[in-house]
């Protein structure tokens, strides 16, 4: 089976935080002949080249990035340890690592963390990304867990579990109606407004267009996002309403930048905390899901 070398590791993470052979030699006292030689020795390992040369420069590779990010995960847990072993008697600080799809809102992963964020002893690490590389990072216990807007199948392979955290109904949400008008009827003035949705995939959009056709209805798109970010410039940008769980934009409605035309009480976002089975778990964790 490979082996892997530690060392090499720590080379290879020098090489990509200075962008150089020089700069890594220079600031490990070390030859940039042998330092290559270790370099080449760690790509052979594991089977593919970590680095591309660019304007006389190293850039990393793919396999390279994440190599970079499994480096920089092995190096804190490894401080995490000594600081854990060595001083038993005295603080130090825990990691929580999260992983969050791109799609979620950004306001309701503070919203989650907050609590945590407050307390100085623990380090919070916010990772965003596509769901099926977050659930590997999941399993390979680089992250604590993972939130998202939908749920995950269980099965004894992955020995992953979906625990819903918190389910909001959705809403229409728009710019204040300008002069006194009537309140808004549902579904009856959906006739002919702009809407912006979120994309097809999205199960609320799903349960939206269902209601849409029992009602007789076509609505009017003006804009598609698979992101909740998006979609929340979007419906500050223009007069279209936008379907959204109010979590999304919470501080425009306080404002009153945007106001809640319609909650859609039948449809609900649900959010979702995945994690995996350990042996030790991190009480970090254990704590924020209580």
């Amino acid at each position: 089976m490979p082996f892997l070398n530690y060392h090499h590791l720590r080379y290879f993470h020098a090489i990509a935080s200075e962008g150089s052979l020089t700069g890594a030699a220079e600031r490990l006292n070390l030859s940039q002949s042998a330092l290559s030689i270790q370099l080449k020795k760690l790509e052979e390992s594991l089977g593919c080249a970590l680095f591309e040369r660019e304007h006389k420069g190293l850039v990393l590779t793919e396999e390279g990035r994440m190599a970079m990010d499994y480096a920089e995960t092995i190096f804190r847990a490894g401080d995490e340890l000594l600081q854990t072993l060595t001083n038993r008697g005295g603080l130090y600080r825990r990691a929580l690592r999260v992983g969050a799809v791109t799609t979620l809102s950004r306001n309701f992963q503070i919203d989650f963390v907050r609590g945590i964020l407050a307390d100085t002893s623990v380090e919070v690490i916010v990772r965003t990304g596509p769901m099926h590389e977050l659930l590997g990072q999941l399993e390979a216990h680089t992250l604590d867990l993972v939130l998202s807007n939908e749920s995950v199948r269980v099965d004894r392979r992955t020995q992953l579990e979906s625990r819903r955290i918190a389910q909001q109904a959705v809403s229409l949400v728009g710019p204040p109606a300008k002069g006194r008008r009537r309140k808004f009827r549902f579904p009856e003035d959906l006739k002919g407004r702009p809407l912006i949705l979120p994309t097809t995939d999205a199960a609320i959009r799903v349960a939206f267009d269902t209601l849409a056709r029992r009602a007789g209805i076509s609505p009017v798109i003006a804009a598609e996002a698979d992101d909740m970010a998006m979609l929340r410039l979007m419906a500050r940008s223009g007069d279209a309403l936008t379907l959204v769980p109010p979590v999304v934009v919470q501080e425009e409605l306080r404002s009153g930048e945007l106001v809640e035309h319609h909650r859609i009480e039948s449809i609900h976002e649900s959010f979702y905390a995945i994690t995996a089975h350990r042996r030790y778990p991190n009480p970090v964790l254990e704590r924020l899901l209580r």
